[in-house]
């Protein structure tokens, strides 16, 4: 460690203690005050996919609502969740900063499902069971409003805290001193094991406890574990390193945008020394030819300074060349942000349609009778075995051919879709070989004599692809953004789950007013055994191949055209390190 480092007060000016004073280095920060942060996310996590993931069956068997209704709710509950990430973001970096922003949205989490453990609880707020003559009444208005306003609490919490949690985790460390560079990798590395033991816990323990024993001990016990990790997370409030807020990214971009419009009609001098620049050496982004239009935000012109000497510009009316290069840099990651769409609407069907799949299936191993929402837990494990099958064995192997650690985050990520498709073609497989079951055996019976054990392929295609998706993602949103905006690129990142999920919907909804009949039959029937889920996945195959070319265009082109880093700490870190 350098002298600077034993001496305590050696940490960045704009890091700062509790009170606000500069912080001492011995006194907060590190692993201890980092692992009172992950219990958050660890139980978030527990709570968010305890409940998505079973959620489709609670609402066709218990609230009564088709398949397609049921699995368009869920997808818009989790589409929101990440979509509400940005909000967060944006509250952290330009009011309250991450420590009040996690504080605030744990709470309103902490709510939402408390809310849905009474809604799941009292028989009024839950239709009545189906009559012996199979006729279900499904929920009406108010049972379903109450629903939503636990479900949405639940998304509104979650997609808060989530922008700020592994943000705040990094705060705690100090990029620049030797020892606590290596505490933040060990931190990270932690950070994701742990998160996938709480997925691991919410789909196997939780999804049991709601099908078995009660769904409403089961959101109980999610209330409760938030509670107390908000309660842990508060006791670390003196250890805790807090960083000044730099304002938000997103108005940042918005202005250099909105220069640029205001001085359409003007030419960008040949001579690019004439743009406005005034950031220091150090941080300064060059030049570059791509989006042109944006250059003309950096024009100067006497009406964006006012009538006061030395009063500094108007950023709505003229930014430096660095703050339009930032953007341009942001403006490059959109191509390939668009293309990873795709993956997350493949993701989706594995916990909405996939799990109603599962239901329909011989589930039982002895006398144990298996949840259907636990058939996720070979989704789980599929990523956990692909990340350690990668890290132990690929990267090794593709150091000593190649000469790199491991496969480019565009590689991982193209390795990541193209999974994600075969998943999806063999789920259309699968179900072709479920539905001749259910045409022979007799399609209205409740458990079909296939075993559910046929749709662990499909699970473990998609799931390895979302070992190389994410990671790849989190790396290439965060290291291709400037320093200034990786919270935003992160939370760009996390759009493309949303938006995927939203897609998901939306497909859904288009597949089933085109195909659907007035008697609720189609490929997407009220009762999948009466319909065509086969042609639904096929569809998405078929999507994710024209999707991979296209990928694969936006990363050759995108290759040629690779931003400047500006900062070196960028180059030599991992996703993990940085996110």
């Amino acid at each position: 460690m350098s002298k600077e480092g034993k001496m305590g007060w050696s940490l960045s000016p704009d890091v700062v203690n509790y009170k606000g004073m500069p912080a001492d280095r011995s006194q907060t920060g590190g692993w201890v005050p980092a692992a009172l942060i992950l219990g958050i996310e660890v139980v978030e996590r527990l709570s968010t996919l305890g409940i998505s993931v079973n959620l489709v069956t609670y609402l066709g068997a218990t609230m009564h609502l088709p398949s397609a209704a049921s699995a368009n709710i869920v997808t818009d509950y989790l589409g929101t969740s990440f979509m509400l990430c940005l909000l967060g973001g944006f509250l952290a970096d330009a009011f309250l900063g991450r420590y009040k922003t996690i504080a605030v949205f744990t709470i309103i989490q902490i709510i939402g499902t408390g809310v849905l453990a009474i809604t799941t609880k009292l028989p009024e707020l839950r239709p009545p069971p189906c009559g012996a003559n199979g006729d279900c009444k499904p929920a009406n208005g108010f049972q379903m409003g109450i629903l939503y306003i636990a479900l949405y609490l639940i998304a509104l919490g979650t997609g808060g805290l989530k922008s700020s949690v592994s943000g705040f985790g990094t705060d705690q460390f100090d990029e620049k001193d030797e020892r606590e560079n290596a505490q933040m990798k060990y931190f990270f590395g932690r950070f994701f094991f742990f998160i996938s033991l709480g997925t691991l816990t919410g789909v196997t323990v939780l999804v049991y406890l709601e099908d078995h024993v009660s769904r409403s001990l089961a959101y109980g016990i999610c209330t409760v574990s938030m509670t107390i990790a908000v309660m842990i997370f508060f006791s670390g409030t003196k250890k805790y390193r807090y960083k000044k807020s730099m304002g938000s990214p997103i108005v940042q971009i918005f202005q250099v945008i909105a220069a640029a419009i205001r001085k359409r009609k003007l030419d960008v001098p040949n001579d690019i020394g004439l743009l406005y620049e005034t950031t220091l050496e150090p941080a300064r982004i060059p030049h570059t030819d791509q989006f042109r239009f944006l250059d003309k935000a950096a024009i100067v012109e006497k009406e964006d300074f006012g009538s006061k000497v030395l009063q500094a510009p108007n950023p709505w009316k003229l930014c430096t060349v660095t703050r339009v290069e930032e953007v341009k840099m942001m403006a490059k990651l959109l191509p390939i942000w668009a293309t990873t769409i795709i993956f997350w609407t493949a993701y989706a069907q594995m916990i909405t349609f996939s799990v109603q799949q599962a239901s329909t299936m011989h589930r039982t191993v002895g006398n144990f009778l298996i949840p259907a929402g636990s058939l996720t837990v070979f989704f789980v494990l599929a990523i956990l075995i692909t990340l350690g099958i990668y890290d132990r064995l690929i990267m090794p192997m593709w150091k000593k051919w190649k000469g790199k650690p491991g496969f480019s985050n565009l590689q991982q990520m193209g390795i990541g879709l193209a999974l994600s498709t075969f998943g999806m073609a063999t789920a259309a497989l699968v179900e072709m070989k479920r539905l001749s079951v259910a045409k022979s055996a007799g399609r209205s019976i409740s458990t079909l004599p296939i075993s559910v054990f046929y749709l662990i392929p499909q699970f473990f295609l998609v799931g390895s692809a979302e070992a190389f998706i994410y990671t790849g993602q989190l790396d290439f949103f965060i290291t291709n953004a400037p320093k200034g905006m990786k919270s935003m690129s992160t939370g760009l990142f996390l759009t493309t789950i949303s938006l995927g999920f939203f897609f998901s919907s939306l497909l859904v909804s288009i597949v089933k007013n085109v195909t659907g009949t007035s008697d609720g039959q189609g490929w997407l029937a009220d009762n999948i055994n009466y319909g065509r889920l086969d042609l639904f996945y096929a569809l998405l195959a078929i999507l994710g191949v024209i999707n991979f070319a296209l990928y694969m265009i936006c990363a050759v082109f995108f290759k040629s055209n690779k931003p400047i880093e500006t900062d070196p700490a960028v180059n030599g870190g991992t996703a993990e390190e940085k996110c």
